[in-house]
């Protein structure tokens, strides 16, 4: 799970020109903590944190208390290279601001990881929540030259993967919490969407 040191100020930047720094620390802090309750009892994985910056690795694995690696330099598609390299099997790569993510996301990741090279679940801003890698191969091209950020970045990430690559987009469409509109949506859910945080579509392969 990439995680940032949940200091007020620095964590969910956007969210907090919205709704204030202290309301969007309180939310990132608690989503967190929600999300890795959830993740952490499962035995079909180990949950590790991937944290930034680097020298809060010790903190975050006290106050979280599960193991934490730093992320190190580069863009977030440099981070995720890395941390899923050093991984000695499959890696899933999950953020922190998804509160519906469940682990049953992860199950279904897990398996399609047997028949493909990367797997990716798709967010709703047109980015993705998950990043899943078999680890079979050199990563090679994966992740480079791709818009972070915009509503293109799961269109550039599959297009760096390559022709031959096999690359699975997940059915679920989640929703991450990145400004004033989604934390509404989030705290206000739709009466027709269950819960109102997870809206699920189908997507091409």
């Amino acid at each position: 799970m990439f995680a940032r040191q949940p200091v007020l100020g620095t964590v969910k930047t956007r969210l907090a020109a919205d709704i204030g720094k202290v309301e969007a620390r309180r939310f990132y802090r608690a989503t967190l903590a929600r999300l890795l309750r959830r993740l952490v009892a499962h035995r079909s994985w180990r949950t590790v944190l991937a944290v930034t910056p680097d020298h809060a690795c010790g903190i975050m694995a006290r106050t979280f208390r599960v193991p934490a690696i730093p992320q190190g330099s580069g863009d977030l598609g440099a981070r995720m290279r890395r941390t899923a390299a050093c991984q000695p099997g499959p890696a899933l790569i999950v953020g922190t601001d998804v509160p519906g993510l469940e682990p049953r996301h992860l199950r279904t990741a897990v398996a399609a990881l047997r028949r493909h090279d990367f797997v990716f679940g798709p967010a709703a801003d047109g980015g993705y929540w998950l990043a899943g890698f078999a680890n079979r191969r050199p990563a090679g091209t994966i992740m480079l030259n791709v818009r972070w950020s915009t509503p293109a970045a799961l269109a550039d990430t599959v297009r760096s993967a390559g022709p031959h690559a096999r690359v699975l987009i997940l059915p679920d469409i989640l929703a991450d919490i990145d400004d004033g509109s989604g934390y509404a949506r989030y705290r206000s859910p739709s009466p027709h969407s269950g819960a109102g945080r997870v809206a699920r579509t189908q997507a091409g392969a």
